[in-house]
C-alpha cells in the first residue's frame, strides 16, 4: 500500500507475525496562534458555564461527580472500568469518587455476572431524584444563557458546537497489531490468568501447558497488543479426536479495548494459520450467556453442532468449515 499518508488498514504476513497496523496521515506542524485561540475559548466557556465553581450550579456536587451521576442514570449497569473510560478519569480517582457517592446511598455497586473483578453501577431512588433536579437546574442554567442570544443566532451557535464535537470526538487510529507467540512469556500467561478470571473458568490450563502448546505442529496463541500493551489472546489447540480439526480457545479481549474489531483480527489469524496447515474444521465451546462471543462466531460462519469434548463449564458447540 502507500506511504505514511495512507489512511487504509495494512495486513502483514509474516512466518511468526500477523500483523494489523492502523496508520494515519503525519500531522501537519501545529500553529502557535491555532493552541493560543484554543486556549482563550477554553478560559471563556469554562467562566462562562460556571464550570470552575466548587459546586456544580451552585448545588451539593462537584462538577465531576454530577457527570457521575448522570453518565450512571444515562447507561444503567455501566461498568466502573467503561465510566472511568467514558470520563477520562484515574483509576484511583474514580474509585474513591463511586465509593463516595455510595456511602451517601446514590448509586448501587453489583458484581457483574460477566466478570467478577466488574462492578455493574445503578442509581437508587436518591440518585434518581438528584439527577432529575440536577437535569432542571442545568435546563434553567442554559435556557438563561440562550436568552441573552438573538433568536436567529442560537441554530449558528448550536450547529457550530456541534461541529466542534464532531471533530474532537473523531476516533483516532491507535495501531493494532496481532502476533503470534513464538515461546511461553510472561505477560501471555497473564493475559491467560485474565480470562480465566473474566468468564470463570473452571477447567484451566496447568502450569508448563502453555510451553507444550506452543511445541504442537498444529497448536498456536496470538497476542493482540493496542498500541504496544497486551489486551486480547486466542488460541488453536490441536483437536486428536477429530481428523483434520483444530479448536479455537481462550479468545479474549480486555473490556477497555473492545469495539476496535480485536476479536475479528485475532480469529483472522487463527483461521489463516489452520488453513496453511490444511485442517478443514475449526470447533469451538463456549456457553449461552456470552451471547456477544456467540454472534461474533455465527456472523464468521461457526455453526451450532454436538459436544465434541467434557468441557463441563460449556454449554454451546460450534464449528466452522474451512
Amino acid at each position: 500500500m502507500g506511504g505514511a499518508h495512507n489512511l487504509l488498514p495494512k495486513i502483514v504476513a509474516k512466518s511468526n507475525y500477523f500483523v494489523y497496523r492502523g496508520y494515519m496521515a503525519l500531522p501537519a506542524p501545529i500553529d502557535a496562534n491555532q493552541i493560543s485561540a484554543i486556549r482563550e475559548f477554553n478560559r471563556f466557556y469554562t467562566a462562562r458555564l460556571g464550570l470552575l465553581r466548587k459546586h456544580h450550579l451552585d448545588g451539593d456536587f462537584s462538577l465531576t461527580e454530577a457527570r457521575t451521576l448522570y453518565e450512571i442514570g444515562s447507561r444503567p449497569a455501566i461498568t466502573a472500568s467503561d465510566l472511568r473510560h467514558t470520563l477520562s478519569l484515574d483509576r484511583g480517582y474514580i474509585s474513591r469518587l463511586l465509593a463516595s457517592l455510595t456511602r451517601r446511598k446514590l448509586i448501587r455497586q453489583s458484581t457483574s455476572p460477566a466478570d467478577a473483578r466488574e462492578k455493574l453501577l445503578t442509581l437508587t431512588s436518591a440518585g434518581e431524584r438528584t439527577v432529575a433536579t440536577l437535569n432542571e437546574s442545568s435546563d434553567r442554567h442554559i435556557s438563561s444563557i440562550l436568552t441573552t442570544i438573538e433568536p436567529q443566532v442560537r441554530e449558528d451557535l448550536v450547529s457550530a458546537l456541534k461541529r466542534a464535537h464532531d471533530i474532537l470526538n473523531a476516533p483516532s487510529r491507535k495501531t493494532i497489531s496481532i502476533e503470534r507467540l513464538s515461546e511461553p512469556s510472561q505477560t501471555a500467561l497473564e493475559i491467560l490468568e485474565e480470562y480465566y478470571q473474566a468468564v470463570q473458568v473452571i477447567k484451566r490450563d496447568r502450569p508448563g501447558d502453555l510451553e507444550s502448546l506452543l511445541s504442537e505442529p498444529t497448536s498456536a496463541m496470538w497476542l493482540a497488543r493496542l498500541e504496544g500493551e497486551i489486551v486480547g489472546c486466542v488460541v488453536l489447540r490441536s483437536l486428536p479426536s477429530i481428523p483434520h480439526a483444530a479448536e479455537c480457545k481462550r479468545l479474549y479481549v480486555r473490556q477497555s479495548a473492545r469495539g476496535r474489531r480485536i476479536a475479528t483480527l485475532l480469529l483472522d489469524a487463527l483461521e489463516n494459520h489452520a488453513r496453511d496447515l490444511n485442517l478443514d474444521w475449526i470447533y469451538l465451546d463456549t456457553y449461552d450467556d456470552l451471547k456477544p462471543a456467540i454472534a461474533l462466531y455465527e456472523q464468521r460462519g461457526y455453526q451450532r453442532c454436538e459436544r465434541y469434548n467434557d468441557n463441563p463449564q460449556a454449554t454451546l458447540f460450534m464449528r466452522k468449515q474451512l
